[in-house]
């Protein structure tokens, strides 16, 4: 086996608390262009760390997937724990920090992030690997405490054993031993028949910090100072500000600032109640010059003006032309599918504080490597001193995988809005209410499909031709 698996600073771990941290590289299912060329020039790829065992006992496995509902943290975790061999009550799920270097999702190459079925199959060899040499890391560390050979150790729900010996050690107790252990360069991974967890029943991860309010989604993030903001935006897109009244939001007590920002205008306050009453209380007039102006029923005229027209060949077989220009009779069929928001249960929102050198962000963080460099470049600095912290989000269906960034954008302007003013430094939660979502543009597009097909004398279809007009998901999209 030539994929390297090399063991983060132990020394360095050791130094804070007692215990066992693994991370490991697997070159073979790393992003395809930058492994190749690293690969050739014999470079060592850098440790991704999927694993921590405390010397409490608990498993922690790092996600660098964000959960949304879809039970991502829960699939992860199964993989580890059934290499591992670890008690399922044991294990914990922490987000991963944004971290392309060490976190980026394989599926999509040198990038972090949540998106199109991805997140276990892209993890299934890693988080195998992973399991797998942390359980012979204690093997071997019980082998050694107890002077026998690590052939003759079993490993089951969190428990080593020597069955000759009668003795017995937890996960815990060895892991600061463990951590002391050379990291084995290959490890024999489970016969799917003896599977314990894998497609086996397991209850999910999020489901109790869910049900008793523990879990933490960008709502339920309070730091000292900070203020909530919401936005007024432009009824039509691509409208700018023109001018704004804010007398009468300031006026409201509790509000704090109103500053305008690209968008739109913000008002921001001590609470997301006060915010939007002072957002409500604004008045301001709107620049729609370049605004699309357009409604549902001119734009699906148009668009089934264009399904009678040809346009970029998808794919072609034969020649459906001549085949229905000659039928006799040519079956013709419209469909026409409506603009529809993500409206996913949890609205966006984000939490931006500056720090002495960079800033942090607080999210359901679905797309980590475009978010941190639009950022970086928003403030100037380099993406390493952007800080994501990965929360739960309550949903998305790709909605918080913008390409354009638009929502934390928007959060970051009003953190630069607030300049070198008393709140400065005063971190920010911008908060869309649900009207502002359904109305933010980044719907499910509209598309108009038109068939036409003719059939043979058996009923068999002879040619088929099937126009699409509508946006591409593809076009624009990294």
């Amino acid at each position: 086996m030539n994929n390297p698996i090399q063991n983060l600073s132990r020394r360095g771990f050791l130094q804070g608390a007692a215990g066992l941290t693994l991370g490991l590289s697997l070159p073979a299912f790393a992003a395809k262009a930058g492994a190749a060329a690293a690969q050739a020039a014999g470079a060592t790829f850098e440790p991704t760390p999927f694993l921590r065992i405390g010397a409490d006992n608990t498993v922690t496995v790092l996600s660098k997937h964000l959960e949304m509902g879809q039970g991502t943290y829960t699939g992860l975790a199964t993989i580890v724990a059934e290499e591992l061999d670890a008690a399922w009550p044991q294990v914990k799920v922490e987000g991963a920090p944004a971290d392309a270097k060490r976190f980026n999702n394989l599926a999509f190459g040198p990038m972090q992030g949540t998106g199109g079925s991805t997140a276990m199959a892209n993890s299934w060899d890693q988080l195998r690997q992973t399991g797998a040499t942390a359980r012979a890391m204690l093997v071997s560390a019980a082998a050694k405490r107890w002077n026998v050979p690590a052939t003759e150790i079993t490993v089951r729900e969190g428990v080593v054993s020597h069955a000759a010996s009668k003795r017995k050690a937890t996960f815990g107790e060895l892991a600061e031993a463990a951590a002391a252990e050379a990291v084995p360069a290959s490890v024999t991974l489970k016969d799917p028949k003896d599977f314990r967890l894998i497609g086996k029943h397991a209850s999910r991860k999020d489901s109790f910090a869910k049900t008793n309010g523990s879990a933490q989604f960008t709502q339920d993030v309070h730091l000292p100072g900070m203020l909530v903001a919401v936005v007024a935006h432009s009824p039509r897109f691509g409208g700018k500000v023109k001018s704004f009244d804010a007398s009468k939001a300031k006026a409201i007590k509790g509000v704090i600032d109103v500053v305008a920002i690209p968008g739109g205008v913000a008002v921001l306050a001590k609470d997301t109640w006060t915010a939007k009453k002072g957002r409500d209380a604004l008045s301001v007039e709107w620049d729609d010059s370049a605004a699309f102006k357009l409604g549902t029923d001119e734009m699906r005229a148009t668009y089934q003006a264009l399904g009678k027209t040809p346009g970029l060949v998808a794919r072609k077989d034969g020649d459906a032309n001549a085949a229905l220009d000659g039928a006799g009779k040519v079956v013709t069929a419209s469909y026409d599918f409506p603009f529809l928001a993500h409206a996913a249960m949890e609205p966006m929102n984000c939490v931006i504080q500056r720090t002495a050198d960079g800033i942090e962000v607080w999210n359901g963080e679905q797309f980590q490597t475009v978010d941190q460099g639009a950022l970086a470049a928003m403030f100037g600095i380099p993406v390493e001193k952007v800080t994501i912290h990965m929360l739960y989000a309550g949903g998305s269906f790709g909605r918080r995988a913008s390409t354009s960034v638009d929502y934390i954008r928007e959060a970051a302007a009003i953190v630069k809005a607030l300049g070198e003013g008393a709140h400065a430094k005063a971190p920010v939660k911008l908060v869309w209410m649900r009207e502002d979502d359904m109305k933010a543009g980044y719907y499910r597009p509209m598309f108009h499909h038109r068939l036409e097909a003719t059939l043979d004398a058996d009923g068999s279809i002879r040619a088929w031709r099937h126009r699409l007009v509508g946006q591409s998901i593809a076009k624009g999209s990294p």
